[in-house]
């Protein structure tokens, strides 16, 4: 970080934290950019619209670029044009874009509010934060949905990863993410290799053909997805008999629509998300999202959006307030990734090893798409 983002994160944050900085020395507008769909609307209702309420005058502008936001960035920065406020990426992408100095870098304890009992932020976030740039906000995992009324499965449902690849038994269209993320490992797992192994085996030349050739065999049941809400949709269309995406839009499909999709535990990715502020903001707006984001991810705040999306909150003093949805009124404990039931088998997501590998899989998988 250089001495000036230093000095604008030192100052916004002392003075968001004292309350001291008036509204008019902050900019009237703010872009913020998430997802899209049900876990937009989680963070609307949860972060922006109270906040809002207590900033009046004050314009929030929402962009659901997050899934291009790694290169959406990189562009902004060499037009010498940033237009992001605030951005929400997942974990693997948080430590991308702040090792190639995208992201600004932040003392956490300083920028976020302790907890209610005076817990440090970085000790109530604690190994979440994966790095100096990232503001973890939930605990999601990537999992299958499948309908349950489809009459060729003969009453059988999958319980299985790897009934995915099951077309004998479980026939019909599948969704999958445009991307090798997840896909990629739960293609190795379904081919044979530990789940321990997976990372070893995915960075041989021999591992990833391995792989792409596991996903070759359901490549032409398979409708690939780039929008969280895609799954959701094409399940509730019946378009496709089972599909990928994050759990909260399964949620969402299942318990506020009604419609006859279950979920697929098995192999659940653990994944986290949050915010990054982008390097090089003008000190008006910096000094905005600063007050902002200490308020979007108190303990409260984040509590409050598990009342609308069944993510887990990434504060440890935020997951004892987790209730009941505001407008179902059914318990949310039960439908967290991270509850028992749902996590006798997980797959642990390696951020890391994204972080490095990303860009020459992410080419190497569109080439695959392609042919």
């Amino acid at each position: 970080m250089n001495l000036k983002s230093l000095m604008l994160l030192t100052t916004g944050a002392s003075l968001a934290a004292t309350g001291a900085m008036a509204d008019g020395h902050m900019a009237n507008t703010m872009t913020l950019v998430s997802w899209g769909g049900a876990y937009q609307q989680s963070q609307i209702n949860a972060y922006s619209d109270p906040y809002a309420e207590m900033h009046e005058g004050l314009e929030i502008i929402w962009d659901e670029s997050s899934n291009e936001a790694v290169a959406r960035l990189r562009a902004m920065n060499e037009a010498g044009n940033v237009t992001w406020d605030l951005v929400d990426v997942v974990a693997s992408d948080a430590i991308r874009l702040c090792d190639e100095g995208l992201a600004m870098e932040i003392d956490h304890d300083e920028v976020l509010a302790p907890a209610d009992d005076g817990t440090p932020a970085s000790e109530d976030f604690g190994d979440l934060i994966v790095s100096d740039c990232f503001i973890p906000q939930i605990v999601y995992s990537t999992t299958f949905g499948y309908r349950t009324d489809v009459e060729a499965w003969n009453g059988n449902t999958p319980d299985d990863i790897c009934d995915v690849f099951d077309l004998e038994n479980f026939p019909g269209q599948r969704s999958l993410e445009r991307r090798p993320i997840n896909n990629m490992e739960w293609a190795l797992i379904c081919s044979g290799v530990a789940d321990e192994d997976v990372y070893d085996v995915l960075e041989t030349e021999e591992g990833i053909q391995q792989a792409l050739d596991m996903l070759e065999t359901i490549r032409d049941e398979t409708v690939w997805w780039s929008a969280g809400a895609d799954t959701p949709q094409l399940l509730a269309d019946g378009e496709v008999v089972m599909g990928s995406t994050y759990n909260g839009r399964l949620f969402s499909v299942i318990e506020e629509q009604d419609q006859p999709i279950a979920m697929l535990w098995d192999a659940q990715v653990f994944d986290l998300d949050g915010w990054i502020i982008p390097e090089g903001l003008p000190e008006d707006r910096l000094a905005r999202v600063m007050d902002f984001v200490r308020f979007a991810t108190d303990t409260q705040r984040l509590a409050d959006q598990a009342a609308y999306i069944s993510y887990g909150p990434a504060r440890a003093s935020s997951a004892p307030l987790v209730g009941q949805h505001a407008e179902l009124g059914i318990d949310m404990a039960p439908h967290m990734p991270t509850d028992p039931n749902n996590a006798e088998r997980t797959f642990l997501y390696n951020y890391e090893w994204w972080a490095d590998y990303r860009d020459d899989l992410d080419a190497r998988f569109q080439a695959w798409l392609a042919q």
